[in-house]
């Protein structure tokens, strides 16, 4: 198996870690994927979440288990924002668009990070700090 390509976009806070834990119990609130009335935290003391997420994914943020930063090349379930480097190879302004996200998906300097762990940017609106735009790869 090799993975799924997925793409979704969160609400921004300037903490990037609070808006991926926002983004996280957004989303496990419009589907719990059969997991009544756990958080993250103890969803991913699971083990059955755990292997939920190993073999096969939800496509979204819940696949990652945290925020880690954007020079760390830690392997695992992780989200990782860019850099600014790497905003700069698809945007350069360094300030993406919601639609200049989008487009530059599936570009050579764009790309989707290996199996199991995500990225992330911030997307802008007038100029300003509008939404986050988070991506993937499941594990399985």
């Amino acid at each position: 198996m090799g993975g799924d390509g997925w793409h979704q976009t969160g609400p921004y806070q300037q903490d990037m870690g609070a808006a991926f834990r926002q983004a996280q119990d957004e989303e496990l609130a419009r589907d719990d994927r059969g997991f009544t009335g756990q958080s993250m935290a103890e969803l991913w003391r699971d083990p059955e979440w755990q292997e939920f997420i190993l073999t096969g994914g939800t496509g979204t943020v819940l696949d990652q288990i945290a925020l880690i930063g954007p020079t760390d090349t830690t392997d695992g379930p992780f989200m990782r924002p860019l850099t600014d480097e790497e905003v700069r190879a698809w945007s350069p302004t360094g300030r993406p668009t919601e639609a200049e996200w989008r487009d530059a998906m599936g570009t050579e300097p764009f790309g989707f990070p290996d199996r199991a762990a995500g990225n992330c940017t911030i997307l802008y609106e007038d100029g300003r700090p509008a939404r986050i735009g988070y991506w993937g790869v499941t594990a399985d």
